[in-house]
């Protein structure tokens, strides 16, 4: 039997990794909504030049200790009970101009993962999206603004475990002075962001704003 200060560590799981992680998420960002809808819009400039920043809560109070982070595993479902949202998850990757992709507008119900970033209730802010509505009626996060305080985002994971997130706010930003520090820092602890778009929408230029939902991890099953 090999020692155990002499067994590799799964790649995943290393600092090397995790560094080329945030350095890739940081990147396509940038674009991440770039997309979103049927009206097209990119949500700020991405987290490039982000620092620390503190954890999201909504009440000002002092965070509890959230639940141990779980390890890699890509998301399957994703489920938001008190807006009757209940998806299949599609993972997201970049395009040859090294954007990230949006789901389909075929399957306006999807909810896409950035799987460059935290999988379901693994350290770090991971991010999901998906669309508003497209040229044929309303898509998955039609009503995602009006998603109150505390209620639970489930997204279940390959393994068959389950992250739950809580939300902490939701705020709409207009595109033209979106806030990277403040959606994309890091946080300390398992955070979600749920992005698409909002505000007033325009044949030509698209929706002026995004929708971003600030959620962190309080349990897994």
């Amino acid at each position: 039997m090999v020692p155990s200060r002499y067994r590799r560590r799964p790649w995943y799981r290393t600092r090397a990794y995790r560094l080329v992680r945030t350095a890739l998420l940081a990147v396509v960002l940038v674009t991440v909504v770039s997309r979103c809808g049927a009206g097209g819009g990119a949500a700020g400039h991405g987290p490039d030049a982000v620092a620390a920043s503190g954890s999201s809560r909504a009440d000002g109070g002092d965070p509890a200790p959230p639940p141990r982070p779980l390890p890699r595993s890509r998301p399957t479902s994703f489920r938001v009970r008190s807006l009757g949202i209940d998806a299949a998850v599609t993972p997201l990757r970049l395009d040859r101009n090294r954007q990230l992709e949006t789901p389909p507008v075929d399957t306006p119900k999807l909810v896409g993962w950035y799987q460059g970033g935290p999988t379901p209730g693994e350290a770090g802010t991971a991010v999901a999206v998906g669309h508003r509505d497209t040229r044929t009626g309303p898509a998955v996060f039609a009503g995602l603004a009006q998603v109150g305080p505390g209620k639970p985002i489930e997204v279940g994971r390959a393994d068959g475990r389950t992250a739950v997130y809580s939300v902490d706010r939701v705020e709409v930003y207009d595109k033209a002075g979106f806030p990277d520090k403040e959606v994309y820092g890091p946080t300390g602890r398992p955070e979600l962001r749920v992005i698409t778009c909002g505000g007033l929408f325009s044949r030509r230029t698209g929706y002026t704003s995004n929708v971003v939902v600030f959620a962190h991890l309080t349990a897994t099953r």
